[in-house]
């Protein structure tokens, strides 16, 4: 069944990676109306979340945050499509890189390093960033369930010098490559809701005291990789950038949690900015009631 979907579907998307961008967009608007006025795709979900968020919103500016953000959702989503046929020369265009020097003095330091970022604007089209580094990029990503869409979408990236390693072998692969020094750039999107344990690191987040995740700051301590935090904005439609902030240039040498507080401060900073360019429909808040 998996290989049935997956191939009745591939011929679809091929020809809207296809598509000039002006019409491209257009589709993307026609999608967003069925998605949103039609499907009603998560909304139920969008608009607790953001009520959770900016209680003291009215309305009509939570709706007005609520439409920004579905059309900025089906923007995301066939971008990743549009990947499929982008030349390197339209992707250095349209995801700008401002400061790819606090990158390079890491490299030059012969040491790997730990990108954080949340589900905030185009983190997909981040993987362009290995047409800027020397070291091999990688991103820490969760397999898709279809294993034929999971591939589709590791050929996309690989495309545009991109490399993925799955999450729960994410520790793993990383210590091993530090070892053999072999040296890397590795992504984190480290804003997800993890399930909660004994051992969970709860905080504030957004006003909401959640499980948030610390395994990229773990990691980082314990091999002592620097991290760096990456603020990517859409500055016009179909065109982002990113730039870059170092977080830690020496991590080990950090209490426990600072990393992960630090990064979720910046990160929330960012989404006040512009919360129509973040991942509302995740259910970011879920376990909140569990809280300690």
């Amino acid at each position: 069944m998996n290989a049935i979907i997956f191939y009745l579907t591939y011929p679809l998307l091929f020809v809207i990676s296809k598509l000039p961008f002006p019409l491209f967009y257009k589709l993307s608007d026609l999608v967003c109306f069925l998605l949103y006025h039609v499907v009603g795709y998560r909304k139920a979900v969008v608009r607790s979340n953001l009520k959770l968020v900016f209680p003291t919103y009215n309305d009509e500016k939570l709706a007005k945050i609520e439409r920004k953000f579905y059309s900025h959702l089906c923007d995301l989503f066939l971008e990743i499509i549009k990947s499929m046929s982008m030349t390197k020369e339209q992707m250095i265009q349209r995801f700008r890189v401002k400061n790819i020097e606090v990158l390079n003095q890491f490299e030059k330091e012969n040491r790997s390093i730990f990108l954080m970022c949340g589900h905030y604007a185009s983190w997909e089209w981040m993987m362009s960033l290995g047409y800027h580094i020397k070291h091999c990029g990688y991103g820490i990503y969760r397999p898709i369930s279809n294993p034929y869409f999971d591939s589709l979408i590791n050929r996309i990236r690989s495309r545009h010098n991109a490399y993925m390693i799955p999450q729960k072998k994410a520790s793993k692969i990383i210590r091993q490559k530090e070892q053999e020094k072999e040296l890397g750039i590795y992504g984190f999107a480290s804003d997800q809701s993890p399930r909660p344990t004994s051992l969970t690191y709860w905080r504030n987040f957004l006003g909401v005291n959640v499980p948030v995740y610390n395994g990229a700051e773990r990691l980082a301590s314990e091999l002592n990789i620097p991290v760096v935090f990456s603020k990517i904005s859409r500055y016009k439609r179909g065109f982002y950038e990113v730039e870059f902030r170092v977080l830690a240039s020496d991590p080990k040498s950090m209490k426990k949690n600072t990393i992960t507080d630090i990064f979720t401060e910046w990160l929330e900073s960012q989404i006040k900015e512009d919360p129509g360019q973040y991942f509302w429909t995740h259910k970011r808040f879920k376990y909140a009631k569990k809280a300690p």
